[in-house]
This record gives C-alpha cells, sequence and structure tokens, in this order.
C-alpha cells in the first residue's frame, strides 16, 4: 500500500480547483485588460458577477454586465438601504438612479463641471426611469467678492451673477430618453447656521431652464415639484411650456405659493393635456382660482383626482366644483379637506351624490358644513352606491349624521370588494 504524506495537513484532492474555475478566474483578474463576458453562459457569467472588481470602471461595466449579482454587490457597497422593490426590483436601474441623483445633488454651480454628469448619459440612459432629486446647491459666495461688488457702484450686477443659480437641467432631461418620472425639491440639507431662505426656492432662471428641460422630456409621466416656493409667475411659467405635453399623466405642485393666477393657468393646463392626477395641496388657491379649475373640469375628460386640501377655497368656488361634477363623469376622488366651504357647498356636493355614479371618494374634513351640511349630506348617501370614502371628519356635523355617512360608505365598500372577488373569479 502506497501512501502519500502532505506537508499542508488541510490539503486534500478536494481542495483542488477546476480547470474551468481557474480559467474563469483569470477573466476576473485580467477583465479590465480584456474583458470577456457576452460569450459566457449563464452559470459562468454569475461566476463572474460574484468576483468582479467592484473599482471597474463604468464605462466598461455599463452596458456590459448584465443586471444581476455584480449590480447587487455595488449598491450594497454603496448604500446602507437597497430596496428594489422601489425600481422595479433591478439592481442595475437602483445604481444608476442613485448614482446620478447623488451626483446632481451634490454639484455645485461653476465649481462641479458638467462633464461629470453628461458622461454618464451614454452609460445610464437606458435605465434610469425615475430622478428623486432631496436637494439642489446654489453657488459658492465669496464674501470678499461680495463685499467688493458691493463697494464698486459701476459693477455691473449681470455679469457678476453666477451662469447659474442651481444644476441646470436642461443638459440632462431630454439625454435620459426613458425617464418616467421626476420629483424634485428646491432646497439645502443640513445648512445649518448658513441658513438663507434663497436656500429653499427656484430662482426665475432656474424656473426658465427647468420648464425648456420638461418640455423635451417627452417620455416624462409623473412631476412632482414641491417645497420650492414656486408662486404664480413661475407657475404660469411651468405651464406654457407643459401645454401638450404627450405623455404628462400627474402633476403635483403641492406645499408651495400658487394663488389663483397660477391656478387659471393650471386650468388651461387641464384641457390642454391628459393629466389624470392633479395634486395641488397646501398653496394659497381661492375662489377665483378655484372657479377656473372647476370651468376645466367641466369639460375635462381624463382627470381621475384632484386634491385642493389645505387651501382658501370658500362657497363660490366649492360650488363652482359641484356643478362642474354635474357634467363630469371621470373624476373618482376629489379633496376639498382644510378650505373654507360651509354648508352652501355640501348641498351642491350632496346633489352631485345624488346623481354622480363615478365618484369614489370625497374629503371635506376640517370645514364648517355644519348639521345642515351634514344633513344634506347623509340624505344624498342613502341613495348612493358608489362612494366608498366620504370624510367629513372635524366639520361640526352631528354624531348621528357621521355615523349615518360612515355606515353606507362601509356598506358601498364592501358591496365593491364583492364585485372585485366576483371579477377575479370568472377570470
Amino acid at each position: 500500500m502506497r501512501r502519500i504524506i502532505a506537508e499542508d495537513l488541510d490539503w486534500s484532492l478536494a481542495t483542488v480547483p477546476r480547470l474551468s474555475h481557474l480559467c474563469l478566474q483569470s477573466i476576473v483578474d485580467k477583465f479590465e485588460e480584456n474583458p470577456i463576458f457576452e460569450e459566457l453562459t449563464p452559470s459562468q457569467k454569475d461566476f463572474i458577477q460574484k468576483r468582479l472588481s467592484l473599482s471597474l470602471p463604468l464605462s466598461l461595466t455599463a452596458n456590459l454586465i448584465s443586471d444581476g449579482a455584480y449590480w447587487e454587490r455595488c449598491c450594497k457597497q454603496r448604500w446602507d438601504l437597497c430596496d428594489i422593490s422601489h425600481y422595479g426590483h433591478s439592481w442595475k436601474r437602483m445604481f444608476f438612479e442613485r448614482h446620478i441623483e447623488n451626483i446632481i445633488e451634490l454639484f455645485i454651480p461653476d465649481v462641479t463641471n458638467p462633464e461629470t454628469v453628461l458622461e454618464l448619459v451614454p452609460l445610464c440612459k437606458n435605465y434610469v426611469k425615475r430622478l428623486d432629486i432631496s436637494q439642489l446647491l446654489p453657488p459658492i459666495n465669496d464674501p470678499q467678492e461680495e463685499e467688493e461688488c458691493s463697494s464698486d457702484l459701476e459693477s455691473d450686477n449681470e455679469y457678476d451673477r453666477p451662469s447659474m443659480d442651481h444644476f441646470n437641467f436642461g443638459i440632462l432631461l431630454d439625454k435620459l430618453t426613458c425617464l418616467e418620472e421626476f420629483h424634485l425639491v428646491y432646497r439645502v440639507k443640513e445648512c445649518g447656521m448658513n441658513f438663507e431662505w434663497k436656500m429653499f426656492e427656484m430662482s426665475d432662471r432656474d424656473c426658465e431652464s427647468l420648464a425648456k428641460a420638461l418640455q423635451l422630456c417627452k417620455t416624462l409621466k409623473l412631476l412632482r415639484l414641491h417645497l420650492s416656493h414656486i408662486e404664480d409667475n413661475k407657475c404660469r411659467l411651468l405651464v406654457k411650456y407643459l401645454l401638450d405635453h404627450p405623455s404628462l399623466r400627474e402633476l403635483n405642485l403641492s406645499h408651495n405659493l400658487i394663488g389663483d393666477r397660477g391656478a387659471r393657468a393650471i386650468g388651461k393646463l387641464l384641457n390642454r393635456s391628459k393629466l389624470e392626477i392633479l395634486n395641488m395641496c397646501d398653496n394659497g388657491i381661492s375662489d377665483p382660482g378655484a372657479k377656473a379649475l372647476a370651468h376645466a373640469l367641466s369639460k375635462n375628460s381624463t382627470l381621475l383626482s384632484l386634491n385642493l386640501c389645505l387651501n382658501q377655497v370658500g362657497d363660490e368656488g366649492g360650488e363652482a366644483i359641484g356643478k362642474a361634477l354635474l357634467n363630469n363623469n371621470n373624476l373618482l376622488h376629489l379633496n376639498l379637506g382644510g378650505n373654507k366651504v360651509t354648508f352652501t357647498t355640501a348641498i351642491t356636493l350632496s346633489k352631485v351624490l345624488a346623481q354622480n355614479s363615478t365618484l369614489k371618494s370625497i374629503n371635506l374634513s376640517c370645514n364648517n358644513l355644519g348639521e345642515v351640511g351634514g344633513k344634506a349630506l347623509e340624505e344624498a348617501m342613502s341613495t348612493n352606491t358608489c362612494l366608498t370614502e366620504c370624510n367629513i371628519g372635524l366639520t361640526h356635523v352631528d354624531e348621528q349624521t357621521f355615523s349615518s355617512v360612515n355606515q353606507v360608505v362601509w356598506k358601498n365598500k364592501r358591496l365593491e370588494e364583492m364585485n372585485q372577488a366576483k371579477v377575479k373569479k370568472a377570470n
């Protein structure tokens, strides 16, 4: 009997790597010099992805390495929280969306080279479907230069100003040919003792450049531009470039300073777009603006949801919206919570509930409807079989009315669930 005595006591024949693994490891080690990937089988590609260096240049990996283990490793190395359910269950999409978001959020006008963004476009344009920009940095102001400019009476302010007040989206949006959602807020996070109001608002130049960029972004379906001190003039300018947009379906301008003139522009947009969801919550819209929106609503055939919560709408505007709904058969959700409407508006809306078979939810909370308004809604709800949500909390209606309305809503909701279950069973 022959015996083999190994110098390494842990050595055994089982630890000798296969020749195929040695070849694949050689590909991994020399991948930057000689990238071989497409020719491999799925199992071999998986082997490569689990071992490739995460420091490889994006210009090499972006359009070569498919979605999978490599991009999962890239994401988990950079970010602690990685929920791919928000990114269509794609690690590659998550990486490129968050990567370009980080670059834009740290971009300083006249300091950061725009090429740092533009060089990414050929690599990421097929994977970026949503951008969520939570911060935009303003230019860096040199205190010494500001003092010299203020003391020099002959200085021309136009020449002293930086080229842009924030990142210029005009260089980017039209090149992202798959972009569908764009969330944007003009603010600076963690500004500390350097706080200035201009850090939390969009300038006129920002608005114009953004509006022109949005016009060229033909694939955009959702635009959310909130908490940015947008007032009537900026709203009107944005609408000017969004008119007849081919794909825009949802517009969110909540938590801004838009008043009646801006609301009139939005009304014009409703009739020259295919908007389905409009959110104007927490602005300064009063009766004239609400009447303009109501006029557009009476002719509109696409809008499904209108949110005017936390505005200054009174009975003139509320009644106008109610009358518009008598001629509108597509709106599903209406929110007038936190306004100034009273029983007069409630009576008008009760007429809508008595004959409208489309409206699914209505919110009148935090208004002064009183007992008269509550009784009108209760009577209308007694024959309504479609409304599955009716919020009349904090409206000074009596408890019995509140309970009766909720019982009808609950019954309608149960009926809808049963009908949906029957449809699913039939399919």
